[in-house]
């Protein structure tokens, strides 16, 4: 069975960064992508960055140039890097792991929702002024 725990969020004020994880369980096949996705005052769940199962990576334009997705092989853990973080990134933030190749947020986003793929509980952030 496969599990996704994010952890690192919390409460930081605008022009501060935080850095989320994800750690994986259970048998994530090396085809699959992982991406982060996070819900603001509700549904539906926004896709922010994703890293397809060759390392390549697409950012929503919201983030680009402030957040960064990677991933540790060895340990299973996925990372979101937050830096220069504004009020309007504040949400909850999950992972996901979704069967196929080549993803942007949006493509993983319909993958999932069809059901092919899996998703974590969340871990909220809370960015002040």
């Amino acid at each position: 069975q496969v599990r996704l725990v994010e952890s690192g969020g919390g409460s930081v004020q605008a022009g501060g960064s935080l850095r989320l994880s994800c750690q994986m369980s259970g048998r994530i096949l090396s085809a699959y992508g992982m991406g982060w996705f996070r819900t603001r005052g509700g549904p539906p769940r926004e896709g922010v960055a994703v890293i397809n199962y060759d390392s390549t990576t697409n950012y929503d334009d919201s983030v680009k140039g402030r957040f960064t997705i990677s991933k540790d092989k060895d340990k299973d853990i996925l990372y979101l890097q937050m830096n220069n973080l504004n009020i309007e990134d504040s949400g909850m933030y999950f992972c996901a792991a979704a069967r196929g190749a080549q993803f942007t947020p949006a493509s993983m986003r319909s993958t999932l929702a069809s059901g092919r793929g899996y998703w974590g509980e969340g871990t909220q952030v809370t960015v002040s002024s």
